[in-house]
């Protein structure tokens, strides 16, 4: 089992790009709200084959969900936040990723469809913990409870221990967005740098038509001969830019951006709303883009720094404490918390992790933190063994006192070797002449 990169057909970018609001900037027109459901016809779902459990479905303040728990029940439960869904108004629900393990070793599990779909933390964090309140009148009242969750679901996990302190024993966020509104900084910083260092003339918010018809092709072609491979030299400046701001030098980093080059370019069309936000979101006011770690601007740095369009977000947008907005991720987790994350994810970039450790650590709950970093270029591109392996390392950790192992995720010399990342990598990923195999 592999949870595998997202978004990458045409019709995933658009729902993609409707998280953040492509548009018109400003606050939108008052309307009728969307009108999501439930198809409970899809809720019911078998049995593993082999292992006895007692299976429940249903609708529970608006989500779907489904409830899951083994005849021997070892009395945890382990919840389930799930991904991005785009605007659709279906709202449908995850089986947990490690189901068969989990059940096959007596761990109840638990998923809701959240009741909303769009980049809508918050209304994330609110249901996932309802329908663990939920389970109580349903199986049972657990000894514990595991919260875990993947990409805009690791934002869900990561707020909702700083929410709920005392509901959950421990949490696994994977490829999360642990830097909350910060990642949609970095798909602004992308994309304003791509068009000044090609010469191309931008405004925002961008016209989108525009931006995909016009701009993104005067871009490309201006900066590779056969985009994204053949690099001008202010195309290997957007390269060196891109590695230095989604996490530093450190192994595939190459591929990753032969992977996600073209498709970081789509957001180029994006008006910097979420929802919940009341404005901008995204600045780049007081960036300094370089295309190495020399603290001295070269002069081309200094150009770039010069020409690059400046965006300032709302006085009110960014978010504050609570739930009432788009949540942040203040770095206080009360319990333990471990994760995993891509090297070369560029959807939701390793720097995310890093910033996850300033914050914890700035709070002084590094105690409570312990990170991982997987050989892979794709977006929640982990192997069963991976997740396993965090899985039952975190339950030692949370039942036993035992902290497990992880990876230095700020020392530059130690993200910089060529064999970071193996510690924890089970599967060497097929990335043709990019393919790093661990030692």
């Amino acid at each position: 089992m592999t949870l595998r990169r997202v978004a990458t057909t045409v019709a995933g970018l658009l729902l993609v790009l409707a998280a953040v609001g492509a548009g018109p900037a400003g606050p939108a027109t008052a309307g009728p709200p969307p009108q999501y459901f439930v198809d409970e016809s899809k809720l019911p779902f078998d049995a593993v084959p082999g292992i006895a459990t007692d299976r429940y479905w249903g609708v529970h303040t608006g989500a779907g969900y489904r409830i899951e728990v083994p005849r021997d029940w070892n009395g945890s439960l382990v919840m389930w936040a799930h991904g991005f869904r785009g605007d659709g108004l279906e709202l449908t629900v995850d089986n947990h990723p490690l189901r068969e393990f989990l059940v096959a070793n007596g761990f109840a599990w638990a998923a809701s469809s959240f009741s909303k779909n769009m980049y809508d933390v918050a209304q994330g964090v609110q249901d996932t913990h309802a329908l663990t309140n939920r389970f109580n009148g349903i199986a049972g009242t657990p000894d514990r409870v595991y919260l875990t969750g993947a990409s805009m679901g690791g934002h869900i996990t990561a707020v909702a221990i700083e929410q709920y302190p005392a509901s959950y024993v421990g949490a696994m966020p994977i490829c999360g967005v642990l830097g909350d509104l910060e990642l949609f900084d970095f798909f602004l910083d992308y994309n304003l740098v791509a068009a000044a260092l090609s010469g191309v003339e931008v405004s925002f918010p961008p016209d989108p038509d525009q931006w995909v018809g016009e701009s993104v092709p005067q871009i490309t072609g201006t900066l590779a001969s056969a985009w994204p491979a053949g690099l001008t030299a202010d195309g290997e400046h957007l390269k060196a830019m891109t590695e230095l701001r989604s996490g530093g030098e450190r192994p595939l980093s190459e591929a990753a951006f032969l992977s996600w080059a073209s498709f970081l370019l789509e957001f180029g069309a994006l008006d910097g709303t979420v929802p919940r936000s009341p404005g901008v979101v995204v600045d780049n006011t007081d960036a300094v883009y370089q295309f190495d770690t020399d603290p001295q601007l070269s002069a081309a740095e200094q150009e770039l720094n010069d020409t690059v369009l400046r965006v300032a977000r709302d006085p009110a947008g960014r978010p504050k404490p609570g739930l009432a907005n788009v949540p942040v991720v203040a770095g206080t987790p009360p319990v333990p918390v471990l994760t995993l994350h891509d090297l070369g994810d560029l959807f939701v970039p390793f720097s995310m992790e890093q910033l996850y450790t300033r914050r914890v650590a700035g709070n002084g709950a590094s105690d409570h933190l312990v990170q991982r970093a997987i050989r892979g270029v794709g977006h929640c591109d982990f192997t069963a063994t991976e997740l396993v392996s965090g899985f039952l390392d975190l339950v030692a950790w949370v039942e036993q006192g035992v902290r497990p192992a992880g990876d230095d995720v700020l020392s530059e010399d130690v993200v910089a070797d060529p064999d970071y990342g193996c510690a924890f990598t089970t599967e060497t990923r097929d990335l043709g002449p990019f393919t790093a195999p661990c030692p």
